[in-house]
């Protein structure tokens, strides 16, 4: 699938219907070599071709907006040097001017653009076929095309304008089809349910090798689960998270990192993901719509890359203190002398984030050698950098890219959604022991303590002991399993999780209060000279001496934070200004 997306002109899906400039018959003659509407989309590989262009839509940066995304959430800080930042998301003060939500909103309706144009295509030549071969093809290629026009519109009725939005189920053909009117939200959410319905009931559950990359009906099951989730229909969305759950062959990983690698991709734990390649236009601009490659790695690196987007404070320190189930031999090394030393930090910690004492190697080297953890850093993504691979990120040639591919949904996503589903976000205390049994298996896979009582745990090792009950397990999810887990993945997953909860506006008053400083930690560096990382371990609390060097979090967003205002994206002015419908 990705040499299909990656060899094939991708501007083929924007063919508009040509019209003749004069009466001459020659200047109205059609030129073979140039493609239009009326020499194109006569076959089934024109039909793939477009679809081809759908799958390319779906890698634009814009739509994910995973930078601009996790700046709104308490997970992230933009870029080094701390306290002062002039981020508008991090401060929540951007509007409908601001660059995030004015290219998501193009990014998503160009896919549905290029969505509809194979849509109505199939539509136009599903009578001729005659072979039920071509048919079978056909409605494969209309499920994918149903399949993204249902995410797209989704993704838009999920993050603007409270879910009213507009509908596009048609391929504008003049200006005025372009000003389309705000439907109510309830009338979107019908819409993108039939569409990824139709996908769930058509797509296959697993396509062979030559076709990874490609949408599954478990990934629609997922989409709609997690639409119904939202609206907090816990009856629904279990239907379609308990399906995901058995009757795919889905698995989680062995080891957390391979859902973060290039080395790994399309593994048993995903779902939904966007590939990406370094073997294909090396010639693009990093930031080009035509690259194939990813500029995520070069945005969070230390190790020559610009590490513009930090782990938030309280994300560094939840991840510093998890507590680890010391009777798994995973969580041990051996020193030099052949000993079994505990692990600094959990496996889940140490593929998320890279810290300068951890055990972990970053960059083939201890991390202390690779990054310089000052300008108050004390933790970096390790997440989708290319650190297994690598000595720096300027190994890659051309450099600001990389080819590890976006895991959108992955299944320990699911086992946590549904354990909230079991718990119904914390009023249901008979689903207590299932929703722990959930959260444990992604717990027991980073070989972290377990929480809950060992008798009758599904898996030997430590355990915490402790009865709980539905709303504690509720704050488990929100406040400790699923940001640790989900960190900076799929579709804005922490700041719709936050929306969705209520918690947000909460969230950002109570960590504004919170205080860290920073820890020096010396070392031999290798050329053996005794080196310090000034204040590059952080430990909660004020600074012992000097309180000009405490840390802190989101104090400017604790105040400019509105939930009527914030928790969704403005509708961009650029089609307020345009769109005379839209008022």
């Amino acid at each position: 699938m990705k040499k299909l997306i990656y060899k094939l002109s991708l501007g083929l899906a924007l063919l508009l219907p040509m019209s003749a400039c004069t009466d001459t018959d020659f200047l109205e003659e059609a030129n073979p070599n140039e493609l239009s509407t009326d020499n194109f989309w006569k076959s089934i590989p024109d039909l793939e071709m477009g679809m081809v262009s759908v799958y390319n839509t779906f890698k634009d940066r814009s739509i994910l907006s995973t930078v601009e995304e996790n700046h709104r959430s308490d997970l992230t800080y933009p870029g080094w040097g701390r306290p002062n930042t002039k981020d508008i998301y991090y401060l929540q003060t951007f509007n409908s001017a601001s660059g995030a939500p004015n290219n998501k909103w193009q990014a998503l309706y160009k896919g549905i653009f290029r969505a509809n144009q194979v849509i109505e295509a199939y539509e136009r030549l599903a009578p001729t076929l005659t072979s039920e071969t071509e048919q079978e093809s056909a409605n494969l290629i209309l499920a994918q095309a149903r399949f993204f026009r249902g995410l797209f519109h989704f993704y838009l009725h999920s993050s603007f304008n409270k879910g009213s939005i507009i509908i596009f189920d048609f391929v504008p053909k003049e200006e005025k089809d372009f000003y389309q009117k705000l439907q109510s939200e309830d009338k979107v959410r019908e819409f993108f349910l039939a569409d990824l319905q139709f996908a769930y009931e058509n797509l296959p559950a697993k396509w062979d090798d030559k076709d990874l990359g490609r949408v599954t009906a478990g990934a629609a099951a997922a989409v709609i689960g997690k639409s119904y989730l939202y609206q907090k229909d816990y009856a629904n969305a279990s239907v379609y998270f308990k399906d995901v759950i058995d009757n795919y062959g889905y698995a989680l990983t062995d080891n957390i990192g391979d859902n973060f690698s290039s080395q790994t991709e399309f593994n048993s734990e995903s779902i939904l993901e966007i590939a990406h390649s370094l073997n294909y236009k090396s010639e693009e601009n990093p930031g080009a719509e035509e690259q194939v490659s990813t500029n995520l790695a070069f945005l969070l690196s230390p190790v020559g890359g610009y590490r513009s987007v930090l782990p938030s404070l309280w994300l560094i320190d939840a991840y510093r203190h998890e507590e680890m189930d010391e009777n798994d031999p995973r969580n041990y090394f051996q020193d030099e002398d052949g000993n079994d030393i505990l692990k600094p930090y959990s496996l889940r910690a140490s593929y998320s984030l890279a810290f300068i004492d951890d055990s972990l190697s970053y960059y083939q080297a201890p991390p202390y050698h690779r990054a310089k953890f000052n300008n108050k850093e004390t933790a970096y993504y390790r997440k989708y950098t290319n650190w297994e691979t690598g000595t720096t990120e300027l190994d890659i040639n051309p450099t600001q890219r990389s080819g590890i591919n976006i895991r959108v949904i992955r299944l320990a996503d699911i086992y946590l959604m549904y354990a909230e589903i079991l718990i119904e976000g914390g009023t249901n205390e008979a689903g207590v022991a299932e929703a722990l049994m959930y959260i444990n298996k992604v717990r027991h896979r980073s070989a972290l303590k377990m929480i809950g009582l060992s008798s009758g745990g599904e898996f030997s090792g430590q355990y915490d002991e402790q009865v709980y009950s539905a709303e504690q397990v509720m704050d488990h999810l929100m406040y400790v399993e699923r940001p640790l887990e989900l960190s900076l993945e799929g579709h804005a997953i922490r700041h719709l999780d936050m929306r969705r909860w209520g918690i947000t506006k909460e969230r950002f008053q109570t960590l504004s209060l919170e205080i860290y400083h920073g820890v020096d930690f010396p070392f031999i560096d290798e050329d053996g000279k005794k080196v310090t990382r000034w204040s590059s371990v952080l430990e909660r609390g004020e600074h012992p001496v000097n309180s000009a060097q405490d840390l802190f979090d989101y104090r400017e967003a604790a105040i400019n934070f509105i939930p009527d205002v914030h928790g969704y994206w403005p509708l961009p002015n650029s089609e307020a200004i345009s769109n005379p419908n839209i008022n």
